[in-house]
């Protein structure tokens, strides 16, 4: 976080909004409640900022647009991240806060039993290079199986929005998917099966599946700023804890309006 913000600095009155990316997934849920509660809108008014809220398909388009300083924070996957900070030997972007952890996993059709049952498949992923599609590709290593950028190998992989990705799996043009909530369910709910919950693939079940990053130039000018943003963060956070039920409702509503659908 950032580290004893001077609040209302006078860096913070250079801007009038912030720019906050987000994806419209459920591992992305302090976002959604954040937005729907008013969080970030009441944490920034006394620096006398707004808040702009994108919402992204996955990790890399996000990662574009902060390298582009059209975005200044986002959530955001573990992969895209590291490669974010690879990409800029360490100094275009810092992580600041953790965000959710698990909620993701590889749906297939009832007929896939196995790993070698995927020779000859084509699975999606939401974008090349983001977290799922990471996680596929090294699964699919792990188990013997080789998969290209390019879309061949034994399995191939085609990276593509989840929307689509779910109605390609409808058409029977993809045979599964390595995605995260709600579109795990979502695939179910067509039908799909649950051939691995990435939770089972790590110690104790936990693993990153969300954190907040921003952009290393907009901390340094604008700490007061991210702290707020963290503020209404933890508040969301919060809402999960000890009000459930209100918590499942924002982010049905989130979904609805980003969407078209709810879980």
């Amino acid at each position: 976080a950032a580290d004893n913000p001077a609040s209302g600095s006078p860096a913070s009155q250079e801007i009038k909004t912030v720019r906050l990316g987000f994806f419209p997934n459920l591992t992305h849920a302090p976002a959604l409640i954040g937005m729907q509660q008013g969080y970030y809108k009441d944490a920034l008014k006394p620096l006398g900022l707004t808040v702009t809220p994108t919402a992204f398909n996955a990790g890399p388009d996000a990662v574009t647009a902060l390298f582009g300083d059209s975005l200044d924070i986002t959530y955001i996957g573990p992969n895209p991240t590291i490669s974010a900070y690879s990409q800029s030997q360490g100094e275009a972007v810092k992580v600041v806060s953790g965000a959710a952890s698990g909620g993701a996993a590889l749906v297939v059709s009832p007929d896939i039993n196995s790993a070698a049952d995927l020779r000859g498949k084509t699975l999606a992923t939401p974008q090349l290079g983001n977290t799922q599609d990471v996680a596929l590709r090294y699964w699919l290593t792990e188990q013997g199986l080789t998969s290209t950028v390019e879309g061949g190998g034994d399995v191939s992989i085609k990276p593509q929005a989840n929307a689509d990705g779910l109605t390609a799996f409808g058409s029977g043009d993809i045979q599964g998917a390595w995605v995260p909530e709600p579109w795990v369910s979502e695939y179910v709910a067509k039908g799909a099966k649950v051939l691995v919950n990435e939770k089972d693939l790590w110690p104790s079940g936990e693993f990153v599946t969300t954190n907040i990053l921003v952009r290393s130039e907009f901390l340094q000018e604008h700490p007061d700023v991210v702290q707020a943003v963290l503020d209404a963060h933890v508040q969301a956070l919060q809402e999960i804890r000890k009000n459930p039920a209100q918590a499942k409702r924002d982010v049905n509503d989130a979904l609805q309006s980003l969407t078209g659908g709810t879980l």
